[in-house]
């Protein structure tokens, strides 16, 4: 675009078109008519060659849990459907359109952003198109920012993680996803799930895309991070339940990664860490900040009336937080500042290593009429990545290989929370090599 080779209008009014055709459930609303209009604003500046960022002029699409000035946020909930238009953008959205941004509208996802797989029953679910043996899950709960970026209908969608909410659906598809810090990127005007653990993120085809993003949803114009010197960088791969349980191409596929890594003269060190050994077993035996904290949110909706109303699913995982006490919450949050405090010295600058998710996205049919398997499969798909929100620790997860049915596998850098420069950084320099032959 900066070079007038693509025309910022001509694109929108493709992607416009694209987004118009499709049968599944991606987009909850369009916003053509802004759409066009900040394209043609953007068409003038690039041609006088003042670009207000390096994304003036791009698309991008929003998960509907971030309010748009006009617009309905959702929360992809029919309890929401006919609420009140937002009266003004989100800073975030407000931020994006100073830098140029396209703002294409808004994105389809887990009822309330509570669950890793992405189905919904109200507004139906988003198919994975890197499927070709029958509709997978997309993954949640940006379950449209990943398959928006996958299908070519957007090139930079924003989503939220909170227990990986925006790496799982990178993973299942095939994009890159890029989960913040905690209080990296301002979460005014973002439909909470868990206050203490919700952060926002984007989804790209590359880590470049993700981390200009980053900038601008933070406010910040300039240079990106050098990329690292790949003999510089320390990897630890966190042996133990991070490992436990990966399908053998998941597995084939992680190591295979680690191998062009290592030629690289990247150090990687292997062995059990502690600490997500404990945050793994914390969840286990007594619940998750975010299922208290989910239940506080929308503890009159679960409680009264509209509890029929809501996905069983979203509301069964919601309840347990109605079962947790105020000692278990206390314990989780004590826990997690003194595993946070000494993952932190533990790895000393060093960058985890491991799967994204255990497994390729599901089939849907399964997981829609058998709910034993729905949960179980769930928890699974969180494992890794919610052990991440709970030590806070910012990831990037990028496509590696193929797995079953040709169905992309993913590979999580993650940094110490704050860290997110220098995650960013790595993951710029060794993203070629972690991607291998991946398109």
């Amino acid at each position: 675009m900066a070079g007038g080779a693509l025309d910022p209008v001509a694109f929108t009014e493709c992607l416009l078109e694209r987004i118009a055709m499709q049968t599944s459930p991606i987009f909850l609303n369009m916003t053509a008519k802004r759409a066009l209009t900040e394209a043609e604003a953007a068409r003038v500046r690039l041609r006088e060659g003042r670009p207000r960022s390096a994304l003036d002029g791009l698309p991008v699409a929003w998960k509907d849990l971030i309010d748009m000035a006009g617009e309905v946020t959702t929360a992809a909930s029919d309890l929401l459907r006919d609420s009140p238009a937002a009266d003004q953008d989100a800073p975030i959205v407000a931020q994006a359109s100073a830098a140029g941004m396209v703002n294409l509208g808004k994105l389809n996802l887990t009822e309330f952003a509570y669950s890793g797989i992405g189905l919904n029953p109200h507004y139906g679910t988003p198919e994975n198109p890197c499927s070709t043996d029958g509709p997978r899950v997309p993954g949640g709960s940006s379950s449209g920012s990943g398959v928006a970026v996958a299908a070519g209908l957007a090139p930079i969608a924003i989503g939220t993680d909170t227990g990986g909410s925006v790496r799982i659906p990178a993973a299942f598809n095939g994009v890159t996803g890029y989960k913040s810090s905690e209080g990296r990127i301002r979460l005014d005007g973002v439909l909470k799930l868990s206050p203490t653990l919700d952060t926002v993120g984007p989804l790209g085809r590359t880590v470049e895309d993700c981390a200009l993003a980053d900038q601008i949803l933070r406010g910040v114009m300039g240079a990106l991070a050098p990329r690292a010197i790949a003999s510089d960088v320390s990897l630890f791969v966190p042996e133990g339940v991070a490992l436990d349980g990966l399908e053998p191409e998941v597995a084939a596929n992680f190591e295979a990664t680690l191998v062009r890594l290592s030629a690289l003269g990247v150090s990687i060190e292997r062995g059990v860490l502690p600490e997500l050994e404990e945050a793994a077993r914390l969840a286990e035996e007594i619940g998750t900040i975010t299922a208290a904290e989910a239940y506080a949110e929308h503890a009159a909706r679960v409680d009264g009336a509209d509890r029929e109303r809501m996905d069983h699913r979203v509301v069964a995982r919601i309840d347990l937080g109605r079962a947790m006490s105020a000692l278990d919450l206390l314990r989780l949050q004590r826990a997690r500042v003194t595993a946070m405090q000494s993952l932190n010295v533990r790895l000393d600058g060093a960058l985890l290593a491991m799967p994204t998710v255990p497994h390729i996205a599901p089939a849907i049919a399964p997981l829609d009429t058998d709910e034993a398997i729905f949960h179980e499969t769930n928890r699974k798909t969180l494992r890794n990545t919610a052990i991440g929100n709970f030590l806070n620790l910012p990831g990037v997860a990028m496509p590696n290989g193929t797995g079953e049915a040709g169905m992309p596998t993913s590979f999580l850098l993650s940094a110490s929370g704050g860290d997110d420069e220098n995650l960013l950084s790595v993951a710029l320099a060794l993203e070629p090599a972690i991607r291998g032959n991946v398109a």
